[in-house]
């Protein structure tokens, strides 16, 4: 039976069989006899090579005709094979031969080198892979750094390109490839120096050029590096561009605002944009809390473009920053304040009763409203907003959400939904109408209805702005953490209602209802939270001491995890800003690096951290 299996064509080896053999033990076999389907020898073939049954693959593919053998469709399984059985030196029979019948095929000669390899021969799969590297032909550097790339061989598909180059006569040719393979090498001066080069050659590489940069530097030392590299070259080729935008990001990148201002100011110039950047970098560093730089960025296109087209927007950017700093420093200044609402007054007399002046009364309003408690003339702000004729819409609808917390603070939940409704109705899958749907969903978090809260919560999640969809996130598991056990709800109501209290500024009472709330729920799921509100309420109010010792309890106690890193950044932060005890304030920012590595803090931490060590990046 089995010579008259020798005997057929390979194509239809699979009718000669035995029906007693399909199931054997070690044939697995292809598919079943009877089937009367021919198999195409190579296949069969490579299905026998990649079971591992070696045998039986070499057998086969030695029946093949010697061009199906040397194809590259069927050369590595048969190699692999051989390989396997230790048959070198038929492998390197059957290669030499495939590379005399196909000489356009550069892989072929790394497959003799990988095969030297197995050997035992590494001086000849050497000398074997230099000579692919010396017969390179243009059209074979793909394929061969693709075989080398597969085999693990880094230096030699480093070397395949670097010759592709050559070959190209263009010294920015294969640098895509190049860089993906240092920074999966991890070879980071050579990552820095092929994607800077790639970059003085071609702008447009730019946006390719940062994204690897954002994947492959993860160490410090790596930033300082790069950084180091572009102040050098900015400072000698100040014409050139690119470092100036590299630069630029990578400053972001570390919250050093400070930095990015000097090269914002320096391209803004160079490309005559009147201020444009610099003010794109102001709303950058304003989000990241870094108030003096977005106020000094929109100083200097106030001062240097009086007549620019970008001039109000800088005064009123300038005003906004200024309320920002002074709304997140405790304890608030009132002096401050009042000289604040002083150059909001005018400049919306400059600007006159125009819809210009609607977003500046919008302000004022808010710091009228949140530090000056003076809601009425708040509200009357607003109001004024909402009628003013060709008032753009998103400025009134973002007066009628202010508004709408107005008469929350007031005790008016009917008119606040009211007002958030409207918004959401106008702006159904925008920011605002997002915004305003949060709003909706925290008064009735507020109100204790925490069905009708998550309802609109778990829409939220799924929204575009993504601190609309974190803080929806975060309300959505505070609610479903603290109903799962207290179906009723009964110590979130309380904890909602001290919230509400902080919302109205109503500290001393928020405050009072924390403590009432830690005393009646010991040990509950909410305690690191209250904890932590806690803290916050004291920092506000400038009792400083106590907020630490309050944050204490939560980085000292394991099971306030979740809250940990916060606490801990926040300890920081008040050492730093508010009792100036730097040396403290620099050992735990360290802390927040080596301890929560992964916390959204990270940057702003090492940002601090090296500022207060002294090396910042100036």
């Amino acid at each position: 039976m089995y010579r008259l299996l020798l005997l057929l064509p390979v194509g239809w080896l699979v009718l000669a069989t035995p029906l007693h053999a399909q199931n054997m033990p070690g044939q697995g076999g292809p598919p079943r006899a009877g089937s009367w389907a021919p198999i195409d020898g190579p296949t069969l073939a490579r299905d026998y090579a990649r079971r591992g049954e070696y045998e039986k693959a070499a057998f086969l593919f030695g029946k093949l005709t010697s061009e199906e053998q040397t194809s590259p469709a069927v050369l590595p399984d048969y190699v692999a094979s051989l390989q396997a059985l230790k048959r070198y030196k038929d492998a390197e029979k059957l290669v030499k031969k495939a590379t005399k019948q196909h000489p356009e095929e550069g892989s072929y000669g790394v497959v003799l080198g990988a095969l030297y390899t197995a050997a035992g021969d590494l001086a000849a799969a050497d000398k074997q892979y230099q000579r692919v590297i010396g017969q390179l032909t243009p059209t074979q550097v793909a394929p061969v750094a693709a075989e080398f790339g597969r085999r693990e061989l880094s230096v030699w598909v480093e070397r395949t390109y670097l010759r592709g180059r050559e070959l190209a006569k263009n010294n920015t040719e294969y640098a895509p490839e190049l860089i993906q393979l240092y920074t999966q090498s991890q070879e980071q001066d050579k990552l820095l120096a092929e994607t800077l080069h790639l970059v003085e050659r071609d702008e447009q590489q730019l946006p390719f050029v940062r994204n690897m940069l954002q994947n492959a530097l993860h160490e410090e030392k790596d930033f300082d590096a790069l950084e180091k590299i572009l102040l050098t070259k900015v400072q000698n080729q100040p014409d050139q561009q690119a470092y100036s935008e590299l630069l630029l990001w990578l400053q972001v990148q570390r919250h050093d605002f400070a930095g990015a201002l000097v090269q914002a100011r320096a391209i803004d110039r160079r490309a005559n944009a009147q201020g444009v950047r610099v003010l794109m970098l102001a709303g950058i560093a304003q989000r990241n809390r870094d108030y003096a730089t977005a106020i000094a960025a929109c100083e200097y296109v106030v001062r240097e473009y009086r007549t620019g087209p970008n001039y109000q927007l800088a005064r009123q950017l300038l005003l906004e920053a200024r309320e920002a700093q002074v709304r997140d420093t405790y304890p608030v200044d009132p002096a401050q304040v009042q000289a604040l609402a002083a150059d909001y007054e005018k400049l919306i007399a400059e600007l006159g009763p125009t819809p210009a002046a609607a977003p500046v009364m919008r302000d004022l309003a808010n710091l009228y409203a949140f530090q000056l408690d003076n809601k009425a003339k708040a509200m009357s702000l607003l109001q004024q907003v909402i009628a003013m004729p060709r008032a753009e819409a998103d400025v009134v609808d973002e007066a009628k959400t202010t508004l709408g917390d107005l008469y929350l603070l007031k005790g008016e939940p009917w008119e606040a939904t009211l007002l958030y409704s409207q918004v959401e109705k106008t702006h159904p899958e925008a920011p605002l109408g997002y915004e305003a749907k949060l709003r909706n969903a925290r008064l009735s978090y507020f109100a204790g209805d925490f069905k009708l809260a998550q309802s609109h919560l778990d829409i939220l999640k799924e929204a575009t702005t993504r601190e609309i969809a974190n803080d929806a996130m975060q309300l959505s598991l505070l609610i479903q953490e603290n109903t799962v056990e207290d179906t009723l709800g009964l110590a979130l109501k309380d904890y909602a209602a001290v919230e509400e209290l902080a919302f109205q500024n109503k500290l001393p009472q928020a405050e009072a209802g924390l403590d009432a709330l830690l005393r009646k729920y010991p040990g509950h799921a909410l305690t690191d939270d209250a904890l932590f509100l806690k803290a916050k309420l004291q920092r506000r109010t400038g009792d400083y001491a106590a907020a630490v010792r309050t944050l204490g309890l939560i980085t000292g106690n394991p099971k306030y995890d979740v809250l940990s890193d916060d606490a801990l950044f926040l300890t920081a932060e008040i050492q730093d800003e508010n009792l100036k005890d730097k040396a403290k304030a620099q050992a735990l920012y360290q802390d927040v690096l080596t301890k929560y590595p992964g916390s959204i803090y990270v940057a702003e931490a090492r940002k601090r951290f090296r500022r207060l060590r002294g090396d910042a990046v100036q």
